[in-house]
Order: C-alpha cells, then sequence, then structure tokens
C-alpha cells in the first residue's frame, strides 16, 4: 500500500469538474502532512460532487487505510472495481485492494487481487512477495479448517456413540426391571395360586367331613361322658385297693 499510495496522490487531480479538482487536490496536501481526518474530509466532499469518481474513491481509500479503517477502505474500493479495472493504474488498483484484504485477514480475497495484479504487472516483486504470503496464509487457513472440521466430526462421532452407549444402557436396565417386575409377578402369581389350593384343599376337607345333626351331636358327646366316668371309677377302685394294701402292710 505504502508504494502505491505516491502513484495515487498525483492521481486525484484527474477529474472533469473544477471543484472536485480542488477538493481532490486539497485533500492529497493534507494527506502528505499526515492530517488523515481534514483529508478525509475532502475527499467526501470531492465524492459529493460525482460520486462515480475512481480518483475520490481511490484516494479516499489510502486514506482510511491509514487510520486503520480497513473495513470502509474496502467498500471504497470495491465501489469502483469495474471502472478502476479499465484504468491504465488497474495493477496498483488490485495492489491496494489486496493489501486491504491482508489487513483484514481475508486471505483468498487477498490472493485474488494479488493474482490481477500481477497479470497486469508480472514484474512487480513486492505484488509476488505479497501473493505468496497471503497463498500460504490461506493454505495455513484452509487446512485449520479441515482440522478443526475434522476434530468436530470426530467429537460428533464421540458424542453419538456416548448417546448409543447411554441409550443401550438405559435400554439394558429397562430391561432388567422388566424382567425383575415379571419374576416378583410371577412369585406372586405362584403364592396366590399356592394360597388358592390351601383353601381349596381345607374346604374340601370341610366339605369331606360328615356333618352331624344337634340329635347326633348329643349322643356322642354323651357317650364320651360315659367313657370318662368309667375310665374315672376304675381309676378310682384301683386307689381304693391300693390303699387298703398298704393299711395291711402297715399292720404287720
Amino acid at each position: 500500500m505504502r508504494k502505491v499510495l505516491c502513484i495515487i496522490l498525483a492521481l486525484g487531480c484527474v477529474t472533469a469538474a473544477w471543484g472536485q479538482q480542488a477538493d481532490l487536490r486539497k485533500g492529497n496536501r493534507q494527506f502528505k502532512k499526515e492530517k488523515y481526518a481534514e483529508a478525509d474530509i475532502s475527499y467526501r466532499k470531492g465524492l459529493m460532487l460525482d460520486t462515480t469518481s475512481v480518483a475520490a474513491h481511490y484516494n479516499l481509500a489510502n486514506n482510511l487505510y491509514r487510520q486503520q479503517n480497513m473495513e470502509e477502505a474496502a467498500k471504497q474500493l470495491d465501489a469502483v472495481q469495474m471502472t478502476a479495472s479499465e484504468e491504465k493504474f488497474a495493477a496498483d488498483y488490485y495492489f491496494n485492494r489486496g493489501d486491504v484484504a491482508i489487513a483484514q485477514q481475508d486471505w483468498q480475497t487477498a490472493v485474488n487481487m494479488f493474482k490481477e495484479s500481477l497479470r497486469l504487472r508480472p514484474e512487480d516483486l513486492e505484488a509476488k512477495e505479497n501473493y505468496i504470503y497471503a497463498r500460504n496464509k490461506l493454505m495455513e487457513q484452509q487446512q485449520n479448517q479441515d482440522q478443526n472440521q475434522d476434530q468436530q466430526n470426530q467429537n460428533q462421532q464421540n458424542q453419538d456413540q456416548q448417546n448409543q452407549d447411554q441409550q443401550n444402557q438405559d435400554q439394558n436396565q429397562d430391561q432388567d426391571q422388566n424382567q425383575d417386575q415379571d419374576q416378583n409377578k410371577d412369585q406372586n402369581q405362584d403364592q396366590n395360586q399356592n394360597q388358592n389350593q390351601n383353601q381349596d384343599q381345607n374346604q374340601d376337607q370341610q366339605q369331606q367331613q360328615p356333618q352331624l345333626s344337634p340329635q347326633q351331636a348329643q349322643q356322642l358327646l354323651q357317650a364320651i361322658q360315659d367313657k370318662e366316668k368309667q375310665t374315672q371309677e376304675k381309676v378310682d377302685e384301683k386307689k381304693a385297693q391300693a390303699l387298703k394294701s398298704r393299711q395291711k402292710e402297715k399292720n404287720w
């Protein structure tokens, strides 16, 4: 950008309108004195008189470059790209646009611009150096992007695998829980079935036992009492005989 500026300073006077010429000359004088803020005003006044002026856009872009306003400098140059590319200083235009692109780290645009500049002026060693520099930066950027993309893809694959593993783990847990529930259910069913069978057996036993009428029950009770009475009488008789025997023994 520095070598082109020296050329562009003389281009401010190339215009059809005398008023614009005065503004551009004034801007160039201010630019030489590094009064960039004042030069900015003068160049913009010239643009108000002729918005299509290549010289006004061009010099304003260089002034903005010196003020580190790369975004606005790029806009000013892009505004006259079609016209500037047909002028005799087109090689310088592409050089300056490439310089702005380097400052913005827009490596693809920088490569394109310096390639055009070299096409028009193949002997320009500085343009060639800048072209090589921008091309290397572009390749480095693309490699980094590829590596980042590979890393993102790997991270995504790892995340997908983790999600799949978690899903499989959840499914296995659900299956285990379902199996446990089924086993508990089967156990409960077996217990209920056993209880029902026991109840049925008790009912069958109760049903198989003969049912006594009240009269038969009374007769059975009387028979039991009579039997107990007979047994008690026999016991009392034996006790009496034993007592009598002991009395005899005492008299002896």
